[in-house]
């Protein structure tokens, strides 16, 4: 029998990484993606080594629409079956008011968040139709329920990625499809430090005073949710760390 095929896009840390390890430990062969290259061959020696999974890397930029699709047509027709895709790739760059912003970090946000993860979806969800069966999970944020101050572009890709979860949903219900959003607040990866272009001082100034989510916290929700009964599909989980009731209220001590 084959087994399940995880397909996860930016995993060479945090989330990404963080789900493809569980996954592994429940069984999936993972699809791993990602733009450095020496840790998604890291990560698949892990899991080949701790696990016995299967692993196929593709390191590939997921703004660019035909490395996407060379990649993914790169994988053989078994591979290209995947039972579960993860759209984990995303960031945040900048942190300005509108008249301040830089176009570079909007078009970065825009192309990775949005457009990244249109194009993998795009690409992989006619192998699932296939089958009549699948899962779709859309790693949104608490960005993409409220929008908060100098955060706007970031919070606005991230309404897109709410915003498609459902369309989506209504597309591939028929086909038995399920799609399910994860939306964390406060998680410590390398977001703060992608976020503020390298300045580790600041970034750990992010998450002073209480205790953030981690990527492991985030990867265990979505391993429920992909684990659940067939004819269960969770829709939309938001996940906060205790500390934090809003998208610009935590509790610090």
């Amino acid at each position: 029998m084959k087994n399940k095929i995880a397909f996860i896009t930016g995993a060479t840390s945090g989330i990404g990484e963080a789900t493809a390890l569980l996954l592994a430990a429940e069984g999936y062969d993972i699809v791993i993606t990602g733009r450095r290259e020496e840790r998604l061959a890291g990560l698949k020696v892990r899991i080949e080594n701790e696990y016995g999974r299967k692993v196929k890397t593709l390191c590939f930029d997921i703004r660019c629409k035909d490395e996407t699709l060379n990649a993914f047509n790169s994988l053989s027709e078994d591979w290209k079956s995947i039972d579960i895709l993860i759209n984990n790739a995303g960031l945040a760059s900048g942190l300005e008011p509108i008249q301040d912003g830089d176009f570079e970090d909007w078009d970065k946000m825009i192309d990775t968040n949005i457009k990244g993860l249109l194009y993998i979806t795009r690409i992989a969800v006619p192998e699932m139709i296939k089958k009549n069966c699948g899962h779709i999970v859309n790693i949104g944020s608490i960005a993409g329920k409220e929008v908060y101050p100098n955060g706007g572009v970031y919070c606005a890709t991230k309404h897109a990625v709410d915003a498609l979860s459902k369309a989506m949903r209504m597309d591939l219900v028929k086909y038995g499809i399920k799609v399910t959003q994860v939306c964390p607040g406060a998680v410590k990866t390398e977001f703060s430090n992608v976020r503020f272009h390298g300045d580790d001082e600041r970034a750990e100034k992010v998450y002073d005073g209480f205790v953030p989510l981690t990527a492991e916290d985030v990867a265990s929700v979505i391993k429920y949710a992909v684990t659940l009964p067939d004819h269960i599909c969770l829709n939309d989980i938001l996940v906060m760390p205790k500390a934090q009731a809003s998208a610009y209220v935590t509790y610090k001590e």
